[in-house]
């Protein structure tokens, strides 16, 4: 029988399928296509303490392979979300990974305190979001301010926390082992890589913010990478993300050491993407006759067969 049930963060999930934070919204939208019960976990756009209304102009580039955004973290504010958003997915059976981004240290702790009074699933810290000028990639680039932060959450919340991390430094792994050391409960890579694009007849940056965070197929080979490397050298659970738009990524991701993945720019590539990866996985589990998702975590580490 193949069981495609995954036991994390102390969590039961039904598969390892969740979405990437910012393509999925609140759910409302996708709801029309696949009810959000068949996922793993949904994972929520951003939150931050007050309502944001994100970047000034262009906000979306289409690239080779992918898209540049530029949204700025707009969202309604932790209050809005979880007095009228929140219920509406507990509602539906979903267990909800709620991602927050703060300014300050102190805006951490208070999303974290404010979280901790709800029934959220689970706490991804984005520490690294590459087109927010307050804080965003600054946190992310630094392994103290990581491990700053983690630990600070970690002592306000006694709900798993997950760290989001940027692909955007030298050493991810280095960044990974902080945020593991001062109290994490898994990690979330990768999250998008810096870039931009020219209008060639402006002459002019398209984007209104000038830099935004790649994403899509063309970074999967970078991300697949990172989360090879820093399987090797942690022991906590990592969310694998960064281009999945096939169930073959997402095998991949899993052999490289994902214990669970995460579809991202792939929902606007096919909405039924999250769901096709489901049964694609299902799929591939029967021919390659493994039982359970576990059997499959970390097997490309050749000194782990």
């Amino acid at each position: 029988m193949i069981d495609l049930s995954i036991e994390l963060f102390q969590l039961k999930l039904k598969n390892p399928v969740t979405v990437a934070s910012g393509t999925y919204g609140f759910g409302e939208v996708y709801e029309k296509f696949y009810h959000p019960k068949f996922l793993g976990a949904i994972t929520t756009k951003g939150l931050t303490l007050e309502k944001r209304e994100g970047n000034k102009g262009v906000r979306c580039v289409e690239t080779a392979s992918g898209i540049l955004n530029s949204v700025g973290l707009q969202n309604p504010g932790i209050d809005v979300f979880i007095k009228e958003h929140l219920p509406n997915l507990k509602s539906k059976g979903a267990l909800v990974f709620v991602n927050i981004a703060g300014k300050t240290v102190e805006e951490f702790i208070e999303l974290g305190e404010r979280l901790e009074k709800t029934d959220v699933d689970l706490i991804e810290l984005n520490l690294s979001c590459p087109n927010v000028k307050e804080g965003g990639l600054a946190f992310g680039i630094s392994p103290k301010k990581v491990g700053e932060i983690t630990k600070k959450v970690r002592m306000v919340t006694k709900k798993p926390i997950v760290v989001k991390l940027s692909p955007n430094v030298t050493n991810i792994v280095e960044i990974a082992k902080e945020a593991e050391f001062n109290g994490a409960d898994g990690l979330t890579l990768i999250n998008t890589l810096q870039g931009m694009a020219i209008d060639i007849d402006s002459k002019r940056p398209i984007l209104g913010n000038i830099y935004g965070g790649l994403s899509g197929p063309a970074i999967k080979p970078v991300a697949l990478r990172m989360v090879y490397d820093v399987y090797k050298n942690v022991k906590i659970p990592i969310i694998g993300m960064g281009g999945i738009v096939t169930y073959q990524d997402a095998v991949e991701f899993i052999l490289a050491g994902a214990s669970m993945i995460g579809v991202g720019t792939g929902n606007f590539i096919d909405p039924f993407a999250p769901i096709k990866i489901i049964e694609g996985l299902k799929k591939y589990m029967e021919i390659y006759r493994f039982n359970k998702v576990e059997e499959m975590v970390g097997l490309a580490h050749s000194e782990r067969r």
